[in-house]
């Protein structure tokens, strides 16, 4: 494997360090501005650029320190920053969120000064009420590596205190997985995900054939068996309370809710949105956003809304909350169902990873809400929507930034923007 001798001079969102040999720029996995490092080339597939890991540090950045994350140490694909002071590690998020706000957004000095990244808690580590765990031989459990399929048992220092305690033989057969959810009662539940359908008998058929047996392992049920605890957990934001599948989505960090919806409240105020008003909750979930706006004392009265979401257990769970609101529930793409819905005034829009996507941008563009609330958690992501909100006369009030997965490169996003 070819090593090089590199002088970091950047960082790139998604966590790695920016150099350049001959010209060509290396982004390397554990390389932090204004150190020098001898790195192992990862990819060089590609004629613009290469990839490469830390193999040595030879002179290191005074931010750099011990991992805080014994896992990470070991391999596990889990806390990518932990050997970062998180202060420090903030700003390079921040930075990060700058650059992609710029570069990909297209957010000039007309735009509000790029958000800073707040921490979510004093701690950087305890703060994870969710995750999810490998089964390996003899039901061993822990982390995949960074780079590969290997099981990592040292525990990651997210987890919240004593959600990673006496797993040892609670693993069923390997292949599974195990999901262990933290509530807001103090009971930790664990449920058992079957391995993913059938990988038996791919090793005889040709790429195509490996790779539509792949496609359907990701897409068919897995059975869901419940270990410890309940099938379902009780999370409490506020004076709202709900009952969530335990292997449904909620927000992995314990603060993340509360800090989140508070924000929501705050910016819609801030803008000046006031009376009654008619909301869009898309990608909504348990209804969360839904909930604060409902209840929010300052701003506007939202007097109904309409929740999009394609999971099921996360619709049933608001649909027990919200029982007693003016809340229609759809299930649904996003995209294949706003075009028949009432106009709103408000929307707040929370997509996955991959963002809203041009589609869904343009059916809330349309149906012209006065003011938009968009999420994200990838910064990329995050900025190309916003940009095309802006290329279609919505204008950027405020944005937020959290450290909402402290020891890793992620950083979460909140916008308001007013047409």
């Amino acid at each position: 494997m070819t090593e090089l001798e590199l002088e970091v001079t950047g960082y790139a969102n998604g966590g790695s360090g920016i150099a350049r040999s001959n010209g060509r720029v290396v982004f390397v996995e554990g390389g932090l501005p204004g150190e020098r490092v001898r790195a192992a080339v990862t990819d060089d597939s590609r004629a613009s650029y290469a990839k490469a890991t830390v193999v040595d540090v030879l002179d290191a950045s005074p931010h750099r320190i011990d991992p805080l994350c014994p896992a990470a140490a070991a391999g596990a694909g889990c806390c990518d920053l932990s050997f970062v002071d998180p202060a420090h590690a903030r700003e390079l998020g921040a930075e990060a969120l700058a650059d992609v706000l710029r570069r990909i957004g297209g957010f000039g000095a007309d735009a509000p000064t790029p958000p800073v990244v707040d921490p979510l808690g004093d701690e950087p580590s305890g703060w994870r009420v969710r995750t999810r765990l490998a089964v390996g031989p003899g039901g061993v459990v822990g982390l995949r590596g960074r780079r590969s399929s290997d099981l990592v048992t040292v525990p990651c220092a997210g987890p919240v205190a004593g959600l990673l305690d006496g797993l040892d033989g609670i693993g069923g057969a390997p292949g599974t997985e195990l999901v262990l959810a933290a509530d807001s009662e103090g009971t930790r539940h664990i449920a058992e995900l079957s391995a993913p359908a059938d990988r038996r008998g791919r090793r005889g058929k040709d790429r195509r054939g490996r790779a539509q047996s792949s496609r359907s392992a990701h897409t068919a049920p897995r059975s869901v068996r419940t270990v410890q605890g309940h099938t379902h957990a009780v999370q409490t934001i506020g004076p709202r309370t709900w009952t969530v599948p335990v292997t449904g989505f909620w927000q992995a960090h314990r603060q993340a809710p509360a800090a989140y919806t508070s924000t929501v409240v705050d910016l819609v105020a801030g803008v000046g949105l006031t009376g009654d008003v008619h909301m869009w909750d898309l990608y909504g979930g348990v209804g969360v956003f839904s909930a604060c706006m409902l209840d929010a004392t300052d701003g506007p009265t939202v007097t109904g809304v309409d929740l999009v979401d394609t999971d099921p257990g996360a619709l049933a769970a608001a649909e027990r909350t919200l029982a007693d609101d003016q809340v229609e529930i759809h299930r649904g793409a996003v995209a294949d169902i706003v075009s028949s819905l009432r106009a709103p005034d408000l929307v707040i829009s929370d997509p996955p990873r991959s963002g809203a996507g041009a589609a869904v941008v343009d059916a809330i563009v349309a149906a012209r809400p006065a003011v938009v609330v968009h999420v994200g958690c990838d910064a990329a992501a995050f900025a190309r929507d916003l940009g095309r909100f802006a290329a279609q006369g919505y204008t950027v009030r405020d944005w937020r930034g959290f450290d909402a997965f402290p020891m890793t490169n992620h950083v979460e996003g909140i916008a308001v923007l007013t047409r």
